[in-house]
């Protein structure tokens, strides 16, 4: 079974090789020239490949690690290939860089769906595999395959630092933690939840030992408790456990080498005086807490096929009678949170070849109110997401969620870019789905990226004072 599993991964990898070289092919004959960002990274890149390490486009607000992988990538194979020329470092060659890095993130998916679902060994080698090429798919990660993007190599880093911590090479994680950093720095929180994992795992042990003792079987480990007893029960828990001098000397002497990537992070923000580099006018950090709302409801709209079902929306009209006062409570917050804390980016507005710019003209600019009136979806989408986790433990869980608020929350700009990791995390962590589901996730990414890929190509535009062809993406 392991061997026919090994040939039909191997299989699907070439496939899917094969068909993102296709798109990749067209993609490039149809835009040759660099396109929005990339304005600014092949520039970039090229510099680097010429040598010249010490020029910096002020306009970048990441730090190198696409460029110097690019060249550490390139370099060798011009050398090979004896390649000389504009085909060196051109803007089709360093695209291919991230469809290598597509390559990469299919088998790194693969092997942790494979670690985390490793108890379902049987009947479970399709579903392992079309999770996969699922999640590989996944559309706003996908379509970046085919520019020149960060968006692909910082995935690679971090679902591999993720690897490295569940198999338990915590300095080979922390490493990589530092590559994904320098793709952007935001992935420094996704670093953190590697740690957390950990620590999670500690507090989940002395969680189970202390019910275990009072033979108090009412809080499971693995129920994320939607109720004020459940949660002053785990907040009084959590400030025992880290203000014992026996549990933190465990955890650090687990954590030690994403401490020590902490510290330098934070050296590199003190030194650098705030986390951009670069022009940081148009990225500024904000308490947009709305963010984490939308985050939920794309999230439910893409994992639809594999998290929705008739008993799920059951359970939550069961949840809702039961404790009608804390989802009432609930709601208000939202509703005060939304008011209070939405925050609205100059580029959401003005820059209409993105998506976003359409969601948030044709939805939430329709009227004020409509913001509002979204707030009991938003809850329904925020109960659906933690419901999938419930076969997770608290303490995970709860690490997840402080690192998706990290994430999302101060973020001004509405960016589906944002949320490509958090997504990954969230549905490599949910049950394994059935086979008809996971054909209908594939089904619908495959929709997803035909039209966004077609429209990209097809549906090209100008502006009134440009000569600029202008296309539609995410």
């Amino acid at each position: 079974m392991e061997k026919f599993e090994g040939y039909m991964f191997t299989a699907l990898c070439s496939t899917n090789f094969l068909v993102s070289c296709l798109l990749f092919s067209r993609v490039t004959r149809e835009q040759r020239e660099p396109y929005m960002d990339e304005i600014f990274h092949v520039p970039q890149a090229q510099r680097y490949c010429r040598g010249k390490f010490n020029e910096w486009d002020p306009m970048i607000t990441t730090l190198p690690g696409l460029y110097l992988v690019s060249v550490g990538i390139i370099k060798p194979m011009v050398w090979l290939a004896d390649l000389t020329g504009g085909v060196v470092c051109s803007t089709a060659m360093l695209r291919f860089i991230n469809l290598l890095f597509n390559c990469g993130n299919l088998y790194l998916i693969y092997l942790l769906i494979c670690k985390l679902h490793h108890r379902e060994k049987t009947r479970t080698t399709s579903r392992r595999v079309l999770s996969a090429l699922s999640l590989s798919t996944f559309p706003v990660l996908y379509f970046f395959n085919f520019l020149y993007y960060t968006d692909a190599g910082s995935t690679f880093f971090i679902l591999f630092a993720y690897l490295m911590t569940l198999y338990g090479c915590h300095k080979a994680s922390a490493l990589l933690g530092v590559c994904s950093v320098l793709f952007r720095q935001t992935n420094i929180i996704w670093v953190a939840f590697c740690a957390g994992t950990l620590v999670a795992t500690k507090m989940d042990e002395a969680w189970r030992t202390e019910h275990t003792k009072k033979r108090d079987e009412k809080f499971l480990p693995s129920q994320v408790p939607l109720s004020f007893s459940g949660a002053k029960k785990v907040m009084v828990f959590s400030l025992e456990f880290l203000t014992s001098p026996g549990h933190v000397k465990a955890v650090l002497q687990v954590v030690w080498p994403y401490a020590v990537v902490g510290m330098a992070f934070l050296v590199f923000v003190v030194l650098n005086d705030g986390i951009v580099v670069g022009d940081r006018t148009s990225h500024e950090a904000c308490l947009n807490v709305p963010q984490v709302f939308y985050f939920f409801s794309f999230s439910l709209f893409f994992s639809l096929p594999v998290s929705l079902c008739y008993h799920r929306t059951l359970r939550f009209l069961h949840a809702l009678k039961k404790q009608p006062f804390f989802f009432l409570f609930i709601t208000a917050v939202s509703l005060l949170l939304v008011w209070k804390f939405t925050f609205v980016h100059k580029y959401l507005l003005a820059d209409n070849r993105h998506f976003p710019f359409y969601v948030w003209k044709k939805v939430f600019q329709r009227h004020e109110i409509v913001h509002f009136l979204l707030v009991p979806a938003y809850v329904f989408a925020a109960w659906n997401f933690l419901d999938s986790f419930k076969s997770r433990s608290l303490f995970w869980s709860l690490a997840y969620l402080a690192c998706l608020l990290c994430a999302t929350v101060p973020q001004k700009l509405l960016e589906f870019r944002y949320f490509i990791v958090p997504y990954l995390m969230y549905r490599l962590h949910m049950p394994l789905p059935s086979l008809p589901r996971l054909v209908g996730e594939f089904l619908l990414y495959t929709a997803v990226n035909a039209a966004t890929i077609y429209i990209f190509i097809a549906k090209t535009f100008h502006w009134p004072d440009s000569t600029a062809t202008q296309r539609f993406m995410w």
